[in-house]
């Protein structure tokens, strides 16, 4: 007997054992919220992410300017020790491949309805390359800020058709009460060296998106050679908030795939 409770106790050690290296092993994931949006979008998909192991950090971007919200994240990244998942959506696709440089910490770019642009780009001039975006005329006035610049937000009355389609309507108002302006000037920088040139990434995007044109997703996918694209049938921009599952799923097979290469 003392036998078998001794075999028990090594056996449900070696368990122990095993699942503290594998979760030793598991990146953090870093996630990086777009314009008209808060790092509270990422919640469903850090809860998933968080049951299944992983240490989740859902980054405050500043909406400010590429250069300076890429620097905001980059500093973070300085920070994590272990290896990293970096998650961008929308714009903050913008700024995980101009984060991502110089951290060869970052395994893995995953862009959820995002922009991936080439040096030079912008994500106004990629929004209007493909025919299908309606965010234009949905835009509220303008607010000028005291450097001189100008804020921009959706319009509370149009952000759930607009952005949030497939939300449920009271939870698309407080998305819309509480979303987050971007700079005019960000839209229209030109972004730099992209790390998808150098980093694996992997993409996913909803095909009813209005704010980036699908076929739009589809042609960055293809240029950064992404290792797998996927598209949630029916989702609208903020896939991450309606479909949080397949979201989480694709990070956590971007985390096992890099961890390989």
């Amino acid at each position: 007997m003392k036998k078998v409770i001794n075999a028990l106790a090594i056996a449900v050690g070696l368990m122990v054992a095993a699942n503290a290296l594998a979760q030793a092993e598991k990146p953090t994931v870093v996630l990086v919220h777009g314009a008209f949006a808060d790092a509270s979008s990422w919640n469903g998909v850090a809860q998933i992410l968080e049951k299944d192991g992983y240490t989740v950090v859902a980054a405050a971007n500043p909406l400010r300017s590429v250069k300076g919200d890429g620097a905001a994240v980059s500093a973070l990244l300085s920070s994590i020790k272990t290896p990293v998942v970096l998650v961008g959506h929308s714009y903050g696709g913008n700024v995980i491949s101009e984060a991502a440089n110089g951290h060869p910490t970052v395994k893995a770019l995953v862009y959820v309805s995002a922009f991936a642009p080439e040096a030079g780009e912008t994500v106004a001039g990629l929004a209007g390359k493909f025919p299908g975006s309606t965010l234009g005329p949905t835009l509220a006035s303008p607010v000028s800020l005291a450097d001189g610049g100008k804020d921009l937000y959706i319009r509370q009355d149009k952000f759930h058709d607009q952005f949030a389609a497939d939300v449920p309507a009271p939870q698309a108002a407080l998305m819309a009460a509480t979303q987050r302006p971007v700079t005019e000037a960000a839209l229209n920088e030109p972004s730099g060296e992209p790390a998808w040139k150098r980093v694996a990434s992997w993409f996913i995007y909803g095909d009813q998106d209005k704010n980036i044109p699908p076929q739009a997703m589809a042609f960055m996918a293809q240029r950064a050679e992404a290792r797998s694209v996927e598209v949630v049938h029916g989702a609208s921009h903020v896939v991450m908030v309606s479909n949080p599952e397949p979201v989480a799923r694709l990070i956590e097979k971007a985390a096992t795939q890099s961890a390989s290469l």
